[in-house]
Order: structure tokens, then sequence, then C-alpha cells
């Protein structure tokens, strides 16, 4: 096909406008990804929980619900999610209920917990794909490999103390254990992946991956399962898993633990190529306070090597600190505080806010102890948008998602209606849980 010499011009003049405008228009509004959030439904009868979804715009920071959400997580008290890289596929760790509808135990086991997959559509709907179980008891963790190629899962308690005695000694009968899943890359679906170190008395592969009895939390750092085990009788420790980025499995270099010489440990987190131990025990704050945030590099055989400023005491008017996000490329740190009970107008919940220097140091950002961001009561979980521009968090107790800005200079947050005249908060149907993004635009 042909141009004349007029309709050459005025092609090349349509071209040129439509440059002209796309540099000098103002702004344009478009979603910068999905941000997806657990929890329950108050009006609900079903006892299921939900997944609510929203879209972040990437000007404002404002979030739009879904269009079809929320939906069933499949199960009861959704607890955790796990987003794969890349955005194509959703899991949600639904805990399950007991007989009495009191929380899960070794006696009082919870059933029907189960791991539900989803598909992510691309305007950001979710599309239920399959059901999977874990081998052991009172699942409440889960996390993936940064490639998407296995997810892991951590049971409170075992199928069998045969299993456990086998890692652990003949003289240990209960023990947690870890749950270990390859992942289809075309089609999301879970298969076990067997424990190729450790077979029973008939000499098949043990099909989970024992840990020390009393799991709080686990973490993938630098090759190594790190498992936070503990009660405030016997004192927290950390023991270590040998982690094969290529098969997934997991391997036991040392049968023990490291003692850690703290008793209320709350969490285990990596992130920014640190190791942060949470505790809600004393800290040196005046008067001393609950919260205290524990710095480690990976050592040999996964041992945690504190390092040299690595105690830092939390915000003295917080407590329960439960999560650590390191944001805008590892510069800033910001702890998360769940507070300790339910009452919503105790400012016992709350981010406390670093800069991160090399060598390792947590300085304020500004203030003795960090500046703070402000949350809902109870949040759950804190993350950073696709375009590391804001932070939310996900709120329990007053039912919400909490949004803020990020000064990229000097890394304090502020309200979006502060900083984008978006709104700070979100309501939910029901109590949070959990939270995920994905950088998927529509």
């Amino acid at each position: 096909m042909k141009f004349k010499k007029f309709g050459k011009t005025l092609l090349m003049s349509a071209l040129s406008a439509g440059v002209v405008i796309g540099i000098s228009s103002c702004k344009q509004s478009y979603s910068v990804g999905f941000l997806y959030v657990t929890g329950t439904q108050t009006a609900s009868t079903t006892g299921q929980g939900i997944i609510s979804g929203f879209k972040i715009d990437h000007n404002t920071g404002n979030l739009t619900a879904i269009a079809g959400l929320p939906v069933s997580t499949g199960g009861a008290n959704p607890s955790r999610a796990v987003l794969l890289t890349g955005g194509r596929f959703l899991y949600v760790l639904n805990r399950g209920t007991t007989t009495d509808g009191g929380p899960c135990s070794t006696t009082d086991v919870c059933s029907n917990a189960n791991i539900a997959q989803f598909s992510i559509g691309g305007n950001g709907i979710l599309a239920p794909q399959g059901i999977y179980y874990t081998q052991g008891n009172n699942p409440f963790r889960m996390i993936a490999d940064s490639a998407g190629a296995h997810l892991y899962v951590l049971d409170h308690d075992a199928p069998s103390g045969a299993g456990c005695s086998l890692v652990f000694g003949q003289q240990t009968t209960t023990c947690g254990d870890i749950t270990a899943f390859s992942i289809d890359p075309t089609t999301g679906r879970l298969s076990y992946l067997l424990n190729s170190q450790v077979t029973s008395a008939s000499g098949a592969p043990l099909p989970y991956f024992p840990v020390p009895a009393e799991p709080i939390d686990f973490a993938l750092a630098s090759n190594y399962f790190l498992t936070l085990s503990g009660t405030p009788a016997t004192g927290d420790s950390v023991f270590p898993y040998a982690y094969n980025n290529s098969s997934g499995q997991l391997t036991v270099n040392q049968n023990t633990s490291q003692p850690l010489n703290i008793n209320a440990g709350t969490a285990i987190v990596s992130a920014g190529g640190e190791i942060y131990v949470l505790d809600d025990g004393l800290n040196t704050n005046q008067p001393p306070t609950n919260g205290a945030i524990y710095a480690f590099k990976p050592g040999t055989n996964g041992s945690l090597q504190a390092e040299a400023d690595g105690y830092i005491p939390d915000n003295p008017t917080y407590s329960y600190p439960n999560y650590v996000l390191a944001a805008n490329g590892k510069a800033f740190v910001y702890i998360l505080n769940q507070g300790d009970n339910a009452n919503t107008t105790n400012a016992q919940s709350g981010i406390a806010s670093f800069k991160l220097t090399n060598p390792f140091q947590l300085q304020p950002i500004s203030g003795a102890t960090g500046s703070t961001g402000g949350t809902g009561a109870g949040p759950q979980c804190i993350l950073e948008d696709p375009s590391n521009q804001f932070i939310y968090t996900a709120n329990f107790y007053s039912s919400t998602i909490t949004g803020l800005s990020i000064n990229q200079n000097a890394g304090d947050l502020t309200p979006l209606s502060q900083a984008t005249k978006a709104k700070d908060s979100y309501a939910l149907p029901g109590p949070a849980t959990w939270c995920v993004v994905t950088g998927r635009t529509s």
C-alpha cells in the first residue's frame, strides 16, 4: 500500500502530535498491580474464608475493588497466602477448624485444613484450580522459593512420633514438620516432594521433613530453611535444613537447634539479605517495653551469626513485632507490630521505620527508636507495591487495609491522603489474615 505525499504529511503530523501528547500529558492512570487479602467475612455463616482483591493506582496508591471478588478461599480460617513470581497462581493455606471452635492444638487437631490453588486472570479475577493437603496436622505457615518451583508448608504437629525420632533421636516423640511440594510450571498443580534423606522402617522415603516441637515460624534464607521453635518455658531456638534450589530437597547437616536466649519469639523473616528474629519479650527501652528485633547473617551449616549492631529495641509504644519489610532496594527496613490485644483504641499497633546502612546498622529514620507509621488495629502483614512507592498493611481487628506513601529519599511513611490525596484506609468484609501483591497490570 502506498501513501501520497499529502497523506504522508498528515500521518507524520499525527504521529508527531501523538508523541507530544504522550510526553506532555500530566499523568496516566493505570493499575500497577493487584493486591489480595485473605480473611473472614463477618456476616458469613458458612465458615469459609474469603479473598478480597484490589487494583493499585500507580499515581496515588488508591485501591479499587476488583470486580467479582471476594471469593471463597476453599476452606476455613485462612492464615497465609503465596503468590508465585510472575503472578499466575495464588495459593491460600486454610487452617480448618476444631470441634469446639477453639485454636488448633496437638490434642484438638484442626480438621479440613488444605491448600487452595487459584489462577489469576488478566483483570485480576481469581479462578479456583485445586485443593491439596499437607502430610502433618495443624498447618499454619507457607512460603515458596524464589523461582516458584517449590512450595513449603509448616505443620505444627508431625503425623507420627516415629518420624520425629528418625531425625532427632529415639527420645523425641513429638515434633513439627515441613510438607514440601513441587509446582508444575504450566498448570501450577502441586505434587508431594518426598524426603530423600530419611526413610521409614519399611524403607520408604519419609513424606515430610521433621522440625523441632512447637514451631513458631520458618524462613528460607541463603539456601537454608530456618525454623524458629520453642516456648516461654524452654526458650526459643532455630533449626536449619540445607535447601537444594534445583531439586527442592531439604537435608539435615546437624540435628540440634541453635539457642537464641529469647523466650517470646514471634517470627523469623529473611529480608534484604538479613535474617531477623522478632521477640515480644522485654527490651532495653526505658522503661522496658515489649518488643525487640535481632539481626543475623547466615553462617556455616545454617547457623546464625549475630550482626555487631544486631540488637534493636522496638518502638516503645508498640508490642508484638510480627514481620519485617525491606523496601526501596533494601535501603529502608520497616518493623510491623501487631499489638498484644484487640483494643482498637490502643496504639500498640504500628510500623517502626529504619534506614539500613553497611556495615549493618539500623539507623532510626527519626527519633530514638525509629519513625512510626500508622496502621489499623492488629496488622497481620506488610508489603510494598510493585512500583516501590506505597506500603500497605492488612489489619485483623479493624478489618481494613491501610495505605502509606514512602518518601524515596528519607524513608519516612506518610498517609496516602497527605501524599497523594488518596484514601488512607479501605474497608474489608471482615478480619484480615494475610496479604500478597502481584506486578501484573491491566
